[in-house]
């Protein structure tokens, strides 16, 4: 078995509702060209299927993203993945509460729970093996020892390879009603939050979030967040990606809530995808604490200011 394998491996914490991972996203771009060369330069594996673009880690079989193009960036849908005896208890779940079910989208084939959250966004829940982690992933330090070039050249630079997807950010119009909502429909749990932003894990282990949530005045997708082994990676990553033009982002630096540390690039539309290092990790046997922060303890520990426009919603 692979490390990659061995760190996502089964969990369940008993008797307890939740999804267990976050299975896939779909993304509508305008230029499915574009889209190819700036996940590929990001160190993923795409293949064509169906007119649009599947995303793949090169260690992992899953499916993590798919891209089909249309006239302007738009999230289409986000499915979580839940056990098999599982899915009557969601049903019955949606009912009580009086989430309407709806069909999947045109040409989607699913037989999973379908509906949407407050602010329209389309979820799925869906029978899917766990791809979340069951443990927290390995993290590499590594220090060369005496009388050994630690580094490669520069033309001879490795690429980045991220090992899965750790979580996605979208924006919402109201983040408590967004808490209460994804805590109630699909289970998760609230891991921080501050004020203007929130993270919530899934119950049977995950990282310190899934997915996360910040405030706007519509909805869309902030970023996405891949794994990587290293700091050296991310370091590796950031200059790859400036290399084939795409020199927007902000990093290096270090989150407070989630602890990660990251490098963030922006995509051709506004939204930007993040290399993401030793995440704080939430066993399935563990109850972590979820507590509200100040703004100021909501975004980054220690690293470079921001871009003033990092924050806006090109979707809304």
């Amino acid at each position: 078995m692979t490390q990659i394998g061995r760190h996502i491996s089964a969990s369940r914490k008993p008797d307890v509702l939740g999804v267990h991972s976050m299975d896939h996203f779909t993304l509508q771009v305008p230029d499915l060209a574009q889209a190819r060369h700036f996940y590929e330069s990001f160190g993923l594996r795409i293949e064509e299927k169906d007119g649009g673009l599947e995303l793949y880690t090169k260690s992992h079989p899953h499916r993590w993203g798919r891209f089909v193009e249309g006239k302007q960036k738009k999230l289409l849908h986000v499915s979580f993945g839940a056990y098999a005896d599982d899915m009557p208890r969601f049903a019955s779940n949606l009912e009580k509460q009086g989430i309407a079910r709806l069909d999947p989208p045109p040409g989607v084939a699913s037989d999973g729970i379908w509906f949407r959250d407050p602010d329209g966004a389309l979820i799925e829940i869906a029978v899917a093996e766990k791809s979340s982690p069951g443990e927290k992933a390995p993290a590499e330090f590594i220090s060369a020892p005496s009388n050994v070039r630690a580094m490669p050249l520069r033309d001879q630079m490795p690429t980045a390879t991220p090992r899965r997807l750790s979580h996605i950010l979208l924006f919402a119009t109201d983040i408590a009603r967004a808490i209460d909502f994804y805590t109630r429909a699909l289970g998760l749990r609230l891991s921080d939050e501050a004020g203007v932003v929130a993270f919530l894990h899934g119950v049977h282990g995950s990282d310190h979030h899934m997915i996360a949530f910040a405030q706007s005045h519509g909805t869309g997708l902030h970023h996405i967040s891949w794994d990587i082994p290293s700091v050296q990676d991310i370091g590796v990553g950031a200059a790859t990606m400036a290399d084939c033009g795409y020199t927007r982002g902000w990093g290096f630096g270090r989150h407070v809530l989630g602890s990660n540390y990251f490098h963030y690039v922006r995509d051709p539309w506004g939204s930007y995808s993040e290399y993401s290092c030793d995440i704080d990790f939430i066993a399935a046997d563990f109850d972590w604490q979820g507590l509200s922060h100040t703004p100021e303890n909501g975004f980054y520990l220690w690293g470079p200011t921001p871009p003033e426009d990092f924050a806006h919603n090109y979707e809304a």
